[in-house]
């Protein structure tokens, strides 16, 4: 039925009309309440729901957390309720490349990957975003608690923190563009969350006490377990576990089952406590040792994107989150050319995590960041 109803929306022929809308609707009630306050607002809005994972008898019980085939139901009583036009997107294909094996490639590469960032990277603002300007739409809405502003005197789309800073995603944004910008609406951004339940239930949404997803959608909490499942023969064999002098502590059961700063779960004991250092995978080992060896003062990353500057020709000075719900620390970023830069921190920082993200701010604006490389 999914794929039915896909085929039916894109192909529609719909008039060029002002104030045209899609939302992407999760079945939370974030993107719920988003969908009503557009309505409300008086723009002509079009639920979509993305159609990520195989929901086929077997397969249903894999996908946890969000965007499960209980979601999509939610979603579409929500557009039932509001009378506004629903559909299903089928981006298994998408998701499956851009996401899953993104994820399990970053494990078995020595990464701890962040699959929520790059599903808003190429599933929301590439793949879905390109099919909403094919239906001719205005914008793109997302129930996401940030903010996007137009500065004038700069002549620059700005993506800024959400006023909830307990709730604030700004960080899993930092890889947006001009033009992805110039398209997106944030209806949630100058909300709490409370606010965001209380509007739920007056508009008499079925979702307004739904609990908030905490788990990526399509991997157990041990994640460890879907890789090895997802990877098959591609899976490191043992190796060793050795100290900072090279010795040899006892042996590891595959180098993508650990990350930087893990404590528990390594399987030696010694005098003190040990935790995971590093990730080589050169050598196949994994280098362990005690908590003030987890501190660095800074780090390369790659790929970076500018958000409130045009680009990084010189030093500048930012608040750096290295993780998410990091509380930030001051920072200095310099360009290394090939889209690289350096961070420098003003203070030691404990367990820095290649495969995560850094991202820049100057107050609540999102400068731009970088994918953690060393």
């Amino acid at each position: 039925m999914a794929g039915f109803l896909a085929a039916i929306f894109f192909n529609m022929k719909i008039p060029n009309k002002s104030k045209r809308v899609v939302i992407a609707m999760s079945g939370g009630v974030d993107s719920s309440t988003a969908a009503a306050l557009l309505k409300e607002q008086g723009y002509d809005v079009i639920g979509i729901s993305m159609q990520l994972w195989d929901y086929t008898e077997g397969e249903r019980d894999r996908f946890g957390g969000c965007c499960s085939l209980d979601d999509i139901y939610d979603a579409r009583r929500v557009a039932d309720r509001l009378d506004i036009p629903f559909y299903v997107v089928n981006f298994e294909e998408a998701f499956s490349k851009s996401v899953v094996d993104y994820f399990v490639d970053g494990y078995l590469k020595g990464e701890t990957p962040n699959p929520c960032l790059k599903c808003n990277q190429i599933l929301k603002f590439e793949v879905l975003l390109k099919r909403v300007m094919e239906l001719e739409a205005d914008f793109l809405a997302t129930g996401h608690y940030a903010r996007a502003v137009y500065d004038e005197e700069r002549r620059r789309y700005l993506l800024l923190r959400g006023k909830d800073t307990s709730k604030d995603q700004s960080y899993f944004l930092f890889t947006m563009t001009q033009k992805q910008l110039s398209r997106i609406i944030f209806p949630l951004g100058d909300l709490t969350k409370i606010e965001v339940r209380k509007l739920a239930k007056k508009f008499g949404l079925n979702v307004a006490e739904k609990k908030d997803s905490q788990e990526i959608c399509f991997a157990p909490k041990d994640y460890s377990s879907f890789v090895t499942q997802y990877a098959g023969h591609r899976i490191d064999a043992k190796g060793e576990i050795v100290d900072r002098d090279g010795k040899v502590l006892g042996m590891h059961s595959g180098l993508y089952r650990y990350t930087i700063g893990q404590r528990k779960g390594i399987g030696i004991s010694g005098g003190e406590p040990l935790y995971v250092l590093k990730i080589d995978m050169a050598k196949n080992q994994l280098l362990v040792g005690p908590e003030d060896r987890l501190f660095s003062e800074s780090l390369i990353a790659r790929e970076s994107n500018w958000i409130g500057i045009p680009s990084l020709d010189t030093e500048i000075a930012v608040l750096a989150m290295i993780r998410y719900r990091h509380k930030g620390i001051e920072a200095k970023v310099l360009p290394l050319g090939n889209n690289k830069v350096e961070v420098c921190f003003k203070m030691p920082e404990k367990s820095i995590t290649p495969g995560q993200a850094v991202v820049f701010y100057k107050g609540d604006e999102v400068i731009g960041g970088g994918w953690i490389e060393k």
